[in-house]
């Protein structure tokens, strides 16, 4: 009975410090499995994985997309293929499935694949800032590119000029893509 007492008491003050007890969550969902339920369906969708986790709850987060930008319906597929073959009965879980939005950080190959032609924000790991437009990507080298207005070498003014910089995707931080409303 003193051993009842003192677990109720443990969960009890995990609770009261803001953390979930494992004893409270009940079955938790075979990671693995929704896993290889993903990677099946990604390949069904000819999609790529931009990022997954199952959350406390059993609550599945799943980021997919494609080259030319996923669909609502290859989202719809992709999450019933994973709903339709996991069993409720035997683990409660809730499944959200979505592509990232609009000003998301950049997460994987794919993406910058994906963002060619666009314009990027870039934080390096060093501190500094790179903006400029997503010219190529390489082997995990990206190229950004922009115009910018320089002295004249020989009189006076100012001529418009084309720079670029190769970063390497080990140096970045974070990437965003600016969104531009004209």
């Amino acid at each position: 009975m003193v051993s009842y007492l003192l677990l109720i008491n443990c969960i009890f003050a995990a609770t009261l410090r803001g953390h979930v007890s494992p004893l409270l969550l009940g079955h938790m969902i075979d990671s693995q499995k929704v896993q290889k339920l993903l990677d099946a369906a990604l390949i069904e969708q000819e999609a790529f994985l931009v990022d997954f986790q199952i959350a406390p709850g059993n609550v599945i987060q799943v980021l997919v997309d494609t080259l030319e930008g996923i669909s609502l319906e290859g989202i719809t597929a992709i999450s019933r293929a994973i709903e339709h073959n996991l069993d409720r009965e035997e683990e409660d879980f809730e499944l959200q499935v979505s592509s990232p939005g609009v000003g998301s950080p950049l997460q994987v190959r794919e993406q910058y694949q994906q963002n060619i032609g666009r314009d990027l924000k870039v934080k390096l790991k060093d501190g500094s800032k790179q903006e400029g437009e997503l010219v190529d990507f390489t082997d995990d080298i990206l190229t950004l590119q922009w115009s910018e207005r320089v002295p004249k070498e020989v009189g006076k003014g100012k001529v418009t000029v084309k720079k670029d910089v190769k970063l390497n995707l080990s140096e970045i931080k974070e990437a965003r893509v600016q969104v531009r409303f004209n």
